[in-house]
């Protein structure tokens, strides 16, 4: 193999991480929406943490290799999808960002709640249900999902 598909493995197995990572958090977090004791919520969303390891390698190993595949393959850096691949990675990595940090901080009521007797919370419901972290979660995914379709189409490329 040379170099160009060495290069494809690592950028590939960075999508893998990336979007398998994903899926598992987005398992673990409709798992705990579903769960009345914050005992069980808090130890769902601390397995998102394991899904969160993959997800960021996955971001280093996309972003570190398909730059060197765009320049290795002789792409330009100025072609649409390519621009529009890059906007996308970054806005999917902050939205899953803020998504996150409001995800450990319900994870973090939750394991206070069960430290005080386990008993269900309308307020750890209110923050499981909370329509702007759901929507930043799904956001980064669907934008990760929309990065995935631009580097197999290559419109333009």
């Amino acid at each position: 193999m040379d170099r160009y598909h060495w290069l494809l493995v690592f950028h590939v197995a960075g999508a893998f991480l990336l979007l398998g990572g994903a899926v598992v958090a987005g398992v673990f977090n409709i798992a705990a929406i579903r769960r009345e004791r914050p005992s069980d919520v808090a130890l769902l969303l601390g397995l998102t943490r394991w899904a969160v390891i993959a997800i960021s390698a996955g971001l280093l190993l996309t972003i570190a290799f398909g730059l060197w595949l765009v320049h290795d393959a002789g792409y330009g850096f100025g072609d649409a999808w390519i621009v529009s691949s890059l906007v996308l990675w970054a806005l999917s990595g902050f939205l899953g960002s803020r998504g996150g940090r409001m995800q450990q901080e319900t994870r973090i009521l939750a394991e206070r709640l069960a430290a005080e007797g386990d008993a269900p919370s309308q307020e750890l419901r209110a923050r499981l249900h909370d329509r702007v972290a759901i929507a930043l979660r799904w956001s980064s995914g669907f934008a990760a999902l929309a990065i995935l379709a631009l580097m197999i189409w290559q419109p333009g490329g």
